[in-house]
């Protein structure tokens, strides 16, 4: 599973998922990719499943970039525990995702086998998303 290393704080706020993504909306490394369409929080669970998912599709050929990174730490707290007594311990990491964000790109695979990869990966997310290919 994806996660970072080190951070500087344990628990972060939530913030705000308004506007679309200025950042990683365009196709950099691959011929097909799979962009969000609204906001949402992916967690790493769901990207790792993603990724199986297209590589098992393509039988471990061509190339798959991830675009995105979970770094972000959620906290929940126990279940039954009364309110108070503070911020609960960081249960999940996710990616703040915003629309237009390209979350994988594909190279080295037809492009058919290409498109279906990226739809199994649908499957597998929280957000809507669509494939778009290179000019």
């Amino acid at each position: 599973m994806l996660s970072p290393k080190k951070v500087k704080w344990r628990k972060q706020q939530k913030g705000r998922m308004k506007g679309a993504s200025h950042r990683g909306n365009k196709i950099a490394y691959g011929d097909i990719a799979l962009q969000a369409l609204e906001c949402g929080y992916i967690t790493n669970r769901q990207i790792e499943a993603a990724r199986i998912a297209m590589s098992r599709k393509t039988k471990r050929g061509g190339k798959i970039w991830i675009k995105i990174f979970p770094d972000k730490s959620l906290t929940k707290k126990p279940a039954e525990v009364r309110m108070g007594k503070g911020k609960g311990s960081p249960e999940k990491w996710v990616a703040v995702v915003r629309p237009g964000r390209i979350l994988f790109e594909m190279k080295g695979v037809e492009h058919d086998v290409a498109k279906d990869a990226l739809r199994l990966a649908m499957y597998k997310l929280p957000v809507k998303t669509k494939i778009i290919v290179k000019e």
